[in-house]
């Protein structure tokens, strides 16, 4: 993505960033192995003795495996999209959780180049009270928003530094004498 003011010194209007974590993929594995474990004891067991405990076992296999294989994918990817007023965080495939951030409502923006996901917590869409909220994928680059409610949102991103740059630039235009 362009990330620097066009010739005629426009910025452009639309940046896309993304960051993925290919080892999700295999806890959604894990997640449908046991769904698979849930179906075959439900289909393949006689039901004669211990109905209740093979019940229990049916049920918690399938919503643990629901619970694992839903969960994972939700996070497998985040998309960043930053506009001319906005910006936008998808997670996974179905682009849930979303998060739309007005750049009205940010005071400044940093790049680090150290997010992991011990340090939040684990993977996932985060909140800590001492830290703020966070999206983190994966271990590695990433955008703190320093937001006016006193608030910060940090995602992992790819090229997070030319996103910084780009929201800083139009910070400015919003707000001219703002340096993020």
């Amino acid at each position: 993505m362009r990330d620097h003011p066009d010739a005629d010194g426009t910025l452009p209007p639309v940046w896309k960033g993304r960051a993925t974590n290919r080892v999700q993929w295999l806890f959604a594995l894990v997640g449908a192995a046991c769904l698979a474990l849930g179906i075959a004891l439900a289909v393949d067991s006689a039901w004669t003795s211990g109905i209740a405990a093979l019940v229990m076992s049916v049920v918690g296999c399938i919503a643990a495996g629901l619970l694992v294989l839903f969960g994972t994918l939700a996070f497998v990817h985040v998309d960043l999209k930053l506009d001319r007023e906005c910006l936008e965080v998808r997670c996974g495939h179905m682009g849930l959780p979303r998060r739309r951030i007005p750049l009205s409502h940010v005071a400044g923006a940093d790049f680090t180049a150290h997010v992991t996901p011990r340090h939040w917590g684990g993977w996932g869409y985060r909140w800590l009270p001492e830290k703020g909220t966070a999206v983190v994928v994966r271990r590695g680059e990433g955008i703190v928003l320093r937001l006016w409610d006193g608030h910060t949102f940090t995602i992992t991103v790819d090229n997070a530094e030319s996103a910084v740059r780009l929201i800083r630039d139009r910070l400015r235009t919003i707000r001219p004498g703002t340096a993020g």
